[in-house]
């Protein structure tokens, strides 16, 4: 006896319902990601989960929780950053934001990097779950 069972396809599955954030969403989040750049480590921290992953260039490397804020405490000083190619994508209450960064520092060289941050709305405010560099040569 063979049983009939109903096979869900591809696009009933919640990661296929991925659109835009709504611009004031956007608005909020590129702001955020803004001052993650340049406000300090007091301030990511304030808009970053608990236990959150960061992966940066090696080293640190990958980071996570306190991890985070020991590093970061030492990369911190971006004078302004440039975020070109942005995209923002929503799944529910998950947005990614994926861009170019061009961030400068007095008396280094312009660093440049892909970079992607994701944002969970809890209980209507964000907070940063996850961010990722990769250097751009």
């Amino acid at each position: 006896m063979t049983l009939s069972v109903p096979r869900r396809t591809t696009r009933d599955h919640a990661a296929n319902n991925i659109g835009r954030a709504s611009p004031p969403d956007q608005g909020i989040l590129w702001e955020m990601e803004e001052r993650f750049w340049t406000s300090g480590s007091e301030n990511a921290r304030a808009t970053t989960a608990d236990n959150a992953v960061m992966i940066f260039p090696y080293p640190p490397g990958i980071l996570q929780g306190d991890q985070i804020w020991h590093g970061l405490k030492r990369r911190t000083g971006w004078r302004s950053v440039v975020m070109a190619e942005r995209r923002a994508t929503q799944c529910g209450d998950v947005v990614i934001l994926s861009y170019h960064a061009s961030a400068e520092k007095p008396d280094l060289p312009i660093y440049e990097a892909l970079c992607a941050s994701t944002y969970l709305n809890d209980t209507g405010r964000w907070l940063r779950t996850s961010h990722q560099q990769t250097p751009v040569d």
